[in-house]
């Protein structure tokens, strides 16, 4: 007798439901809201572990709290007696929307803090609160679906939107920009349900940070990656490259093409650019994800006494940044490192290159100023 063959079963993106149900659920069309997730406490554990979180761990289980706003603001307003009422009661609208507001099948945009990259996944169990965490026990398991997406496939607007100062909000003007990078496979797009209104004293909040520091800082540096994104070729960028190098103090020039690898700029520090070491340099004028091959073929290049630089607007995969972590002589500098060196040079760049991204220096508003 032959043995029955088990066959996986294949789950709806939206609803972890197993195939019979899928067929019924992709013709309803879920039903889903788009959160934002700000996490500045907690990196790869949220990748790893599957989950979102939040801070206010001296609260407790918000469950034994109560669901209810008035509730959390008498905890919240125990625990933080020196903090000013509106921000208690904007916190007390956060925690409730985190633990209650949010269902499973909604979507979560999650902007990663390490590379400054989107992270977006759908959320797919209950608010759980983990005393044994060290850190940020307020929970919610997540489904990971896009990670390491470059902020330039955004708009500026959707981008402005995920930038707000509330930790946990419900993304209103935006949400199909986000929801499109989910879309496909066999099941349906999904109906965009608007998420609940923020209190007063989070609109306050929202509204409040428009002007200030961290926020123009952010549109600043989006400015540049769009700009060296759309505004040159990849031509242009190994000749952006060479010169941010100069900038930088280094004797720099673009090869030729070359079957060598990808060497695209070499660079030295003395003018004749005879003495060691030599830097190889390899740029990839992409947002996308450069992974270990990439990085390792650069390698292959590399000679004794000399070093290698991988530069991208992109970001890099985890295999990819373990090679940088265990070889000497090389750098990998993603997206977000790029802008860091652009706006630490920028008055050394040519002017060509500044009129390409135009920028100057203004006073704004700290964040750390209240509410």
């Amino acid at each position: 007798m032959t043995a029955a063959r088990v066959l996986p079963v294949r789950r709806d993106r939206w609803t972890g439901l197993p195939g019979a149900q899928l067929v019924v659920r992709s013709r309803q069309n879920p039903r889903v809201a788009v959160f934002g997730v700000h996490n500045d406490a907690l990196t790869d554990e949220l990748i790893d572990g599957g989950f979102v979180s939040i801070g206010w761990d001296e609260i407790g289980d918000l469950r034994q709290v109560g669901l209810a706003r008035d509730q959390l603001k008498a905890a919240l307003a125990a625990k933080y007696p020196d903090d000013k009422p509106r921000a208690i009661a904007a916190w007390a609208g956060t925690l409730l929307r985190f633990a209650d507001e949010i269902s499973e099948g909604d979507v979560v945009v999650a902007p990663y803090r390490p590379d400054s990259t989107i992270n977006i996944g759908i959320v797919t169990g209950p608010y759980e609160f983990h005393p044994e965490a060290p850190t940020h026990r307020h929970r919610r398991r997540v489904r990971w679906e896009k990670l390491g997406l470059s902020r330039t496939i955004f708009s500026q607007a959707a981008l402005y939107e995920i930038g707000s100062l509330l930790t946990v909000f419900g993304i209103r003007k935006h949400p199909d920009e986000f929801l499109s990078q989910l879309e496909g496979g066999v099941h349906s797009a999904p109906t965009i349900v608007t998420p609940p209104v923020p209190s007063p004293a989070e609109e306050e909040l929202a509204a409040a940070d428009e002007p200030r520091a961290g926020r123009i800082e952010r549109h600043a540096r989006d400015f540049v990656l769009e700009r060296l994104k759309s505004r040159l070729s990849h031509q242009q960028f190994e000749e952006f490259t060479a010169d941010l190098l100069r900038a930088m103090g280094y004797e720099a020039r673009v090869t030729a093409y070359t079957q060598d690898g990808g060497v695209d700029v070499l660079a030295h520090r003395d003018p004749l650019g005879v003495e060691p070491p030599l830097i190889k340099v390899q740029c990839k004028h992409m947002t996308s994800t450069i992974g270990a091959p990439e990085v390792q073929q650069l390698i292959g290049t590399q000679s004794q006494n000399e070093l290698s630089l991988f530069v991208t607007l992109g970001s890099y995969s985890r295999d990819a940044m373990a090679i940088e972590r265990n070889r000497q002589g090389l750098r990998l500098i993603s997206g977000e490192a790029l802008v860091d060196l652009v706006l630490r040079n920028y008055d050394r760049l040519p002017a060509g290159w500044r009129s390409v991204i135009p920028l100057r220096q203004v006073l704004a508003v700290d964040d750390s100023a209240g509410i």
